[in-house]
């Protein structure tokens, strides 16, 4: 018995939900392409240039948005008949899908007596529906989908430079506050960096090609996320996507899904979504929530990867028991007997400025989730590689309008490689959030230009989102030079089991690799996990 990939449980209801979608969907394209006469910066910079473009495309823009009009009050009684449809369906929904691609290499067997690296990838990549993305100057969702999947899937690299676009701490320097250095890392071959110099070394212009897991959000467009499970299943052969529960949940319509999206090298053993139950304003309108999944390396013979089946919200192995002792496993390394396991979180809270007090009841339910999650999946004897939390929390560690979440008890269960504490970030970090209005001009036009702007100060206060108020109005207060605006992080925690391993971080990386394709930088974290001596 296979998997099912659909996130409904029988094909009367898959064809029920395209029917109800097809019924939508002329209302839905035309509301899409009234928003998307929106012009970003770009194309009303390229408008200006042009002669007599201005005039012309004023002409063409309310030419179009009659036609576009029309289509939507013509369509409404379909939309009506469809929306009737539809909400009824998403009851019968589980709130992911699931894609796995055989032909995949395996994991190496891992010797835990030998040190292994994880590499956790956490970007918003704002693949929402065109119209829609053109609030945060984006567009063209189908277009940058293509991008973005294309180079989060990587080409299999040369073995000495598989891991150089992460940055590595330097030879002779040591770890300090969770494991992360106190002077700036440097990727190979470029110049050494004073550790007084306050300008950071952690830029990359690519994503790392050793990847082992990719966590997204906002990747609300169906056709997006098609295409990310289309190049990414090659290398990535266990993928979960179209997370969240629409329709009508606790009172509130919920049109969107969480856009959480999360790619793994290895099999998963459980899976479960938790939505959030406070969304306010245009935020209420997505499934926002909490993606968790217990991964673990190499399938035992009993339970190959396909082999599995729906447990509530979870997956587990046809013939797994749901309590006991750990099965006997197939022989990783030194760990006969044992499972070895990991965990990974993914998450996108509230959004608004404002709205600190929501982040702060979303992020104590998120801790409470994990935990829960945890001691449901956990059996005795498991080794823990590892256990992290990727997302965009919305907020930051620089801003005075966020000061209640910077202070939150998250903190204090994960270590975040970028802080020193509330309030300050690490003198190498840097701002993830982007001015979104100036991500077409020329100095952060490409991956390349990008970095290079900002490697200097000059740079990050030129086109990286300052600090601000808990209106979301910028703070004139704000001492400078600040870093800019950090508000996607990627978490780890210690975990202590059977086997203790020690988890340190190996490179943190910003990537520049989404330049016009994103209003955020994407994060990279390696983690060296090792035994640890008697």
């Amino acid at each position: 018995m296979l998997l099912r990939e659909s996130p409904f449980p029988n094909r009367a209801l898959v064809a029920l939900d395209g029917l109800a979608s097809g019924l939508l969907a002329p209302s839905f394209w035309a509301v899409n392409r009234l928003l998307d006469l929106q012009q970003t910066t770009a194309e009303r910079r390229r408008q200006r240039q042009s002669r007599c473009g201005s005039c012309r495309g004023c002409t063409g823009q309310v030419l179009a948005g009659l036609a576009y009009s029309t289509l939507l009050l013509l369509s409404l009684p379909l939309a009506a008949l469809g929306l009737l449809l539809w909400l009824p369906v998403q009851a019968a929904r589980r709130p992911f899908a699931y894609q796995y691609t055989a032909g995949t290499a395996p994991a190496e067997p891992w010797d835990l007596r030998q040190r292994r690296s994880f590499t956790f990838i956490s970007a918003n990549v704002c693949l929402l529906p065109s119209g829609l993305a053109k609030f945060s100057n984006l567009g063209q969702t189908p277009q940058r989908a293509t991008y973005i999947a294309r180079h989060l899937a990587p080409a299999p690299p040369d073995p000495p430079s598989a891991r150089a676009s992460l940055v590595e701490p330097r030879r002779g320097e040591t770890n300090s506050y969770g494991g992360t250095l106190n002077t700036p890392w440097q990727p190979p071959g470029s110049a050494p960096v004073e550790a007084a110099e306050p300008v950071p070394a952690v830029l990359s212009e690519r994503f790392p090609a050793d990847t082992d897991f990719i966590c997204l959000q906002e990747v609300f467009e169906a056709g997006a996320a098609a295409c990310l499970r289309r190049w990414l299943g090659g290398t990535f052969p266990h993928v979960i996507s179209e997370v969240g529960a629409r329709g009508l949940r606790g009172g509130q319509l919920k049109l969107l899904n969480s856009g959480l999206f999360l790619a793994s090298r290895y099999p998963l053993l459980a899976v479960r979504y938790h939505g959030f139950p406070n969304g306010a304003r245009e935020d209420a309108l997505a499934a926002k929530g909490l993606l968790a999944v217990q991964v673990r390396w190499g399938p035992p013979p009993s339970f190959p990867p396909a082999a599995w089946q729906q447990a509530g919200c979870c997956l587990l192995p046809l013939d797994f028991p749901a309590e006991g002792p750990a099965s006997p496993q197939v022989l990783l390394g030194s760990a006969q007997g044992q499972r070895i396991v990991g965990y990974v979180g993914c998450t996108h809270l509230q959004a608004p400025a404002g709205d600190a007090a929501i982040r702060d009841a979303q992020l104590t339910l998120g801790l409470r989730w994990l935990q829960q999650f945890r001691e449901a999946q956990e059996q005795r004897g498991d080794v823990v590689a590892f256990d992290v939390l990727c997302g965009d929390l919305n907020f930051d560690n620089c801003s005075r309008g966020d000061e209640l979440n910077q202070r939150h008890r998250l903190f204090e269960v994960y270590q975040d490689p970028c802080r020193r504490g509330p309030g300050q970030d690490a003198p190498w970090a840097i701002g993830t959030l982007l001015n979104y209005l100036k991500i077409y001009e020329e100095p952060v036009s490409t991956p390349e230009k990008l970095k290079r702007t900002l490697s200097q100060p000059a740079g990050q206060q030129q086109y990286l989102a300052g600090p601000i108020l808990s209106s979301g109005q910028p703070d004139p207060a704000a001492p400078g030079p600040w870093q800019g605006r950090r508000v996607d992080y990627v978490l780890y925690r210690q975990h202590h089991g059977a086997l203790p391993l020690q988890t340190e971080v190996a490179g943190v990386s910003f990537i520049t690799q989404l330049a016009t394709r994103s209003d955020h930088l994407p994060v990279a974290l390696r983690l060296d996990v090792t035994p640890v001596s008697p």
